[in-house]
């Protein structure tokens, strides 16, 4: 619980008066389309994290597939295809009230990230997704994202982090698996309900 005399920075005034100002290769270092390092970036990422905003709030969602899954159409375009999932599907219903996306890609080995803000909108054209099939299999619907900011995010909170370190990955063993925290999560979840739920996805599979 959060002391009562907490105290909270209200104004951007006071938050920079914590802060050294910026350098010029960070206020400057936004591109309003995709170069050749950004480009190479997305071919060889494996992982983006994609943040989206609806009428309940902000929302993000991980996206991951073999490097390169991200297809650069153009410049200013991305095709984000959408694979098998939980369907939720709060990502797209957000995105059908409020177009804003935001995409950070990492590259593994890699301690900088890149940054790109859009916009995007959700395709079930045949053409588009057809080179995002695997297994013989395209997605049935994936992102077209309409790139208005690029930018190089510095390493720090990688390194800070240690994430590509294995020597400082968990032992998974340490955590209960997903399906036995979901019968923690989801109330009124039978063990039955929840082993014949986790066979379904089991059989729906990556793609």
């Amino acid at each position: 619980m959060l002391p009562d005399d907490t105290s909270f920075i209200t104004d951007e005034a006071s938050l920079r008066t914590l802060h050294h100002a910026p350098m010029r290769r960070a206020t400057d270092k936004v591109l309003r389309g995709l170069d050749q390092h950004c480009r190479r970036i997305i071919s060889l990422s494996p992982f983006c994290i994609i943040a989206t905003q609806g009428p309940n709030g902000a929302d993000i969602s991980p996206r991951g597939d073999p490097a390169g899954f991200v297809h650069v159409l153009d410049e200013l375009t991305l095709l984000l295809p959408d694979r098998v999932g939980n369907n939720r599907l709060d990502s797209m219903i957000n995105l059908l009230v409020n177009p804003r996306i935001a995409l950070l890609f990492l590259v593994p080995g890699m301690n900088e990230t890149l940054r790109i803000n859009g916009t995007a909108r959700i395709t079930d054209d045949a053409r588009l997704l057809a080179a995002s099939a695997v297994n013989d299999r395209p997605p049935k619907i994936g992102l077209v994202v309409a790139i208005e900011e690029a930018l190089l995010h510095c390493p720090k909170a990688l390194i800070r982090s240690a994430l590509w370190d294995a020597s400082r990955h968990i032992d998974r063993a340490i955590l209960p698996s997903y399906a036995q925290m979901l019968l923690d999560h989801v109330k009124g979840l039978t063990q039955e309900e929840n082993n014949r739920q986790s066979q379904i996805m089991a059989e729906r599979g990556l793609y």
